[in-house]
């Protein structure tokens, strides 16, 4: 009796095999089996798996809310020369949508153009609350020296009258 081994397949040829099956392509099973010499089913199996695993993606993280500030920069950064075609493919492996990669992109190219109103608010009363701090500090220093002064003036006139004796008692 002959013993059948199993041919596996490298990462890159089921890739390449996937591409074909999936969409833009659409490649029938039957067309990819006659073709490659892989049996429908394995072809078959490897279409759901790859379904699931792009299917789970989308669904358990990138809607968008789930992608820090720094992986939206990378991945700007990534896809800023990719053609629609790339940038599709990447998207479907990323599990994140074209759309939202394009408006990263735009909040990127724009992010220097402008400063919110909000920001620019809260400068101009940073600003003033150090202008008052200063202000106040100033006349803290001023009331401080007075005080001191009138302290000094105190023990001096205490002293004065100890040497010298109560002036009223005369």
């Amino acid at each position: 009796m002959k013993k059948r081994t199993q041919r596996t397949y490298t990462y890159d040829e089921k890739e390449s095999l996937l591409k074909r099956m999936l969409p833009p392509e659409n490649f029938s099973l039957t067309q990819l089996s006659n073709e490659t010499g892989i049996s429908k089913s394995t072809l078959s199996s490897w279409k759901t798996k790859a379904r699931e695993i792009s299917s789970g993606a989308l669904n358990k993280q990138r809607n968008g809310k789930d992608v820090s500030a720094r992986e939206k920069f990378i991945i700007v950064m990534e896809t800023y020369t990719m053609t629609e075609i790339q940038l599709s493919e990447y998207c479907r492996t990323k599990g994140i949508f074209v759309e939202q990669v394009k408006q990263w992109r735009e909040t990127c190219i724009n992010a220097n153009e402008f400063e919110p109103q909000s920001t620019k608010e809260l400068r101009i009363k940073i600003q003033e609350e150090q202008k008052k701090t200063k202000t106040l500090e100033k006349e803290i220093l001023r009331k401080d020296k007075a005080l001191a002064e009138t302290a000094a003036l105190l023990v001096l006139r205490k002293k004065l009258e100890a040497i010298w004796g109560d002036s009223e008692e005369e």
